[in-house]
């Protein structure tokens, strides 16, 4: 009777106890503040292409859902459609680069034809905020797209049915991903995409789809993750030769964008040192289509009929389901035809979007 006496005396103290942490956790607050990170924003136009003088161009910012502050160039027509709002899109990539070099590029042209828009740099990189530097997260970075749609959605001057999104390159591949999850966008265009779970697991043209290259991938990456944390510092990648290579042909190509007048910027990762090693890492363990036979909303598709990556974005089209997609092979385009049109004004600028 005693020990029965004991025992429950020891739960009616531990009921007691919980009862009084149920009252303090019914009193805590049911919402976080968002915090802005202050950002260092260049004040001058420093992109790759000129400025526009049919739209106005400013810098806005905003926080992603990891607290993550992202820069963006906001371009906004000067001639306001007769409702006062404007369909608007979210523009990004490719993987590597600036909202300054090819994205800057499709949010103003795209601007230009009516739409306001913006381009932003990814989580890491760029103008935007996150620590440390040169990293990439395919969650955090479907997480930007979204994040995007957050602050388009609240503009006064928008109308957030009609908002999409725009991803380039690396970036067309995170743009799937955030149409899979994310039902306010209502249209989805990806120009010259790389699946880049895909080419990181497998290497380029799937040459390296088997368990033994992606374990040894795992031991280099982990070995030196090892010897950043000994170090205090995150080793990088390395960027393009500062030399053209020869071979392979589309490294040729990205060299003759990120590395010369046509594409060069200071803060892009592809025109200087590269990404950070560890930046694969995630990549490597992450199937970024996994849900893309799921998206119900309009998706367009386009590559360059030479692209090396083509084969990426074809495989990515036969996953869609729905009825509302579209494929759209650019004659002669290679895969950085696309990033600026090329010398041959590749861009299909009047399909690269759904009113």
């Amino acid at each position: 009777m005693k020990k029965y006496l004991r025992n429950f005396a020891v739960l009616t103290l531990a009921f007691v106890a919980a009862s009084g942490a149920f009252a303090k956790i019914k009193n805590q607050k049911n919402e976080v503040a968002v915090k802005m990170e202050k950002l260092r924003l260049d004040s001058k136009w420093d992109k790759v292409f000129p400025k526009s003088d049919k739209v106005d161009h400013k810098k806005v910012t905003f926080v992603n859902h990891f607290g993550i502050t992202i820069a963006a160039d906001m371009y906004t027509p000067k001639s306001v459609p007769d409702s006062g709002k404007f369909s608007a899109l979210a523009v990004s990539g490719p993987f590597g680069a600036v909202k300054e070099q090819a994205s800057g590029l499709y949010a103003q042209t795209m601007a230009e034809r009516g739409f306001l828009t913006i381009a932003f740099d990814p989580s890491f990189t760029g103008e935007s905020g996150g620590n440390p530097r040169y990293m990439n997260s395919p969650d955090i970075n479907t997480e930007d797209f979204q994040a995007a749609v957050d602050f388009l959605s609240v503009q006064e001057n928008v109308d957030s049915q009609k908002i999409g999104i725009i991803g380039i390159c690396g970036w067309g591949g995170m743009a799937l991903n955030a149409a899979a999850i994310d039902t306010r966008i209502k249209a989805t265009a990806v120009m010259t995409m790389y699946d880049m779970s895909r080419i990181t697991a497998n290497g380029y043209f799937d040459a390296a789809d088997n368990e033994q290259a992606r374990m040894q991938a795992r031991d280099s990456l982990n070995a030196q993750r090892t010897e950043d944390y000994k170090n205090g510092t995150y080793k990088l990648a390395g960027g393009l030769p500062n030399e053209r290579p020869e071979n392979p042909e589309f490294f040729s190509q990205y060299w003759d964008y990120y590395k010369t007048e046509r594409g060069y910027h200071p803060r892009s990762l592809n025109s200087n040192g590269g990404w950070s090693v560890q930046a694969s890492s995630s990549l490597l363990n992450t199937k970024l289509f996994a849900y893309a036979d799921e998206i119900e909303s309009a998706v367009l598709i386009v590559h360059g009929e030479k692209a090396h990556s083509r084969y990426m974005g074809e495989t990515a089209f036969k996953l869609l389901k729905g009825d509302n997609k579209e494929l759209m092979i650019i004659p002669e385009a290679s895969h950085c035809d696309l990033y600026d049109g090329g010398n041959g004004n590749f861009i299909p600028w009047e399909n690269a979007h759904v009113r």
